[in-house]
């Protein structure tokens, strides 16, 4: 997402319908360009977009969607941002380092003659782990490893090596939550309440049990049908406050001690020329056409497109979802940036 696009200022709101209060901050909400990208068209039928800052919080929703700040919904792979937090905070602990080999974690779950691939390269996306080539057992509810042996099966490819891209893969992630299962002897559910969510107060952040389809009420949209077997590279819930709350936390460095949080934003040589490069953490970077500079990340779990982004400092804050209409994903991409330049 590092591409020159036109910065607007914003900001976000508590209550049901659009609030605003602009104090000691650079630059009011623009209403108009948020109102103008949330009306229904081809890409989403309904929007949800909170932005926040000091002294500002605007917030409203679209199409159909629940006018209740507090509404949950499905975060796709902004779990990933969980994930590589708890990973993280392990590597602070001394568990291991984030160049440690995923074989010595993980002993029998990778093929012997592939070549080591380290814990960084997982939450950088520079494994060169390539694309599942057979279809999972139990594909409606599979485990994290049966998700893995559709990439480690005979038949598959092995890994490029050495790596010579970054190549975004959710493979990658769910190796990071078991690497954090084996490691701690917990559950990668328990390790994201334990270190993230109950420390920060997220009420409403959670990963569904295996086979519960079902969303809290008030959910966003209507609840749709979909196994959210995603687990660490996709299938937590929450809402637009505690994706607000948490990706505000990550940034300021109340989760990470100093030379963790500097993963955040060091970007792997391999992201240089990657159309959306991701930091060693798997931050998202993109970059304004005033040089502002944002991270965050997207997902999507049916029906919700969603995405988080903040400054650096963690001062200014956007959570976006919206039920998608398309799954093209020049389509999604081009929304998810300009949702970005018309927040910040």
């Amino acid at each position: 997402m590092s591409v020159a696009v036109g910065a607007v200022p914003a900001a976000a709101a508590d209550g049901p319908g659009p609030t605003a209060v602009a104090a000691g901050v650079r630059a009011p909400v623009d209403q108009e360009a948020l109102r103008a990208l949330m009306v229904p068209d081809e890409v989403a039928s309904g929007t949800m977009v909170r932005v926040s800052a000091p002294g500002i919080r605007w917030t409203e929703a679209t199409g159909g969607l629940s006018q209740d700040p507090a509404a949950s919904f499905r975060i796709g792979s902004v779990t990933k941002l969980f994930t590589s937090t708890v990973v993280l905070q392990l590597v602070a602990e001394g568990r291991f380092a984030l160049d440690t080999p995923v074989q010595r974690l993980l002993p029998g779950i990778l093929p012997a003659h592939w070549a080591p691939i380290t814990v960084g390269q997982l939450l950088s996306h520079t494994s060169g782990i390539g694309r599942p080539c057979v279809a999972p057992e139990n594909p409606h509810a599979p485990t994290p490893a049966a998700v893995v042996a559709t990439v480690t099966d005979p038949a598959c490819p092995t890994p490029e090596y050495p790596v010579t891209r970054q190549q975004y893969n959710g493979i990658n992630y769910f190796l990071a939550g078991m690497v954090i299962e084996k490691v701690t002897g917990r559950s990668y559910a328990d390790e994201v309440q334990r270190r993230i969510a109950r420390p920060l107060g997220l009420r409403h952040t959670y990963l569904p049990a295996p086979g519960d389809t079902s969303v809290p009420a008030p959910s966003l949209a209507a609840p749709s049908e979909v196994e959210p077997w995603a687990w660490a590279e996709g299938g937590m819930v929450s809402n637009a406050p505690d994706l607000e709350r948490f990706l505000g936390a990550l940034l300021r460095g109340r989760l990470l001690p100093p030379a963790q949080q500097r993963e955040l934003f060091a970007m792997p040589a391999l992201s240089q020329g990657a159309r959306d490069p991701m930091s060693r953490a798997g931050l998202l970077r993109a970059e304004l056409s005033d040089g502002t500079v944002v991270w965050g990340k997207t997902g999507s779990m049916q029906p919700y497109t969603n995405g988080v982004f903040g400054t650096s400092d963690g001062r200014r804050v956007l959570v976006y979802s919206y039920t998608g209409v398309t799954r093209d994903p020049e389509l999604q991409r081009s929304r998810a940036l300009d949702l970005v330049a018309a927040a910040f």
